[in-house]
């Protein structure tokens, strides 16, 4: 198997509201697809948003469950800036601030905001760690 990840599904209470909050609100360009599932290009990876008690079934798992669910999508910034203004768009689209932007202990910048059903995104400025698409550069 080729390591790698292609695509994060995440599970919603409602469907309308959380495509609205990527599409939207973050500006996530959704992919033209009919169905009970939306898809979201992320520049090489895809997200999809499915409802969560069809997510819990088709993994045969039961639906309930809150609080800390051991994971956390990021996405890394270029450059501290837009850190806080990636974070201020989460909040101003009906996220959450869990953790306002601040300085990290590796010279970088990070805070976390939690989607409509609670998921967490870290938002990350990293001055050495650049993974993201060779046509873009790292600002300081």
């Amino acid at each position: 198997m080729q390591p790698r990840i292609n695509l994060i599904t995440l599970g919603t209470h409602d469907l309308t509201a959380a495509t609205q909050f990527y599409e939207q609100g973050l500006g996530f360009p959704r992919m033209s697809f009919e169905g009970d599932v939306a898809f979201l290009n992320l520049n090489g990876t895809w997200l999809a948003l499915y409802q969560w008690e069809l997510l819990a079934k088709d993994a045969t798992v039961a639906e309930q469950g809150s609080g800390f669910r051991g994971i956390t999508l990021a996405h890394n910034a270029v450059n501290k800036e837009d850190v806080i203004s990636i974070l201020d768009q989460a909040q101003a689209a009906g996220g959450a601030i869990i953790k306002p932007a601040q300085p990290t202990d590796w010279g970088g910048s990070a805070g976390y905001f939690a989607n409509l059903d609670g998921h967490l995104w870290e938002v990350a400025f990293n001055p050495i760690f650049w993974p993201g698409p060779e046509d873009l550069e790292v600002a300081s």
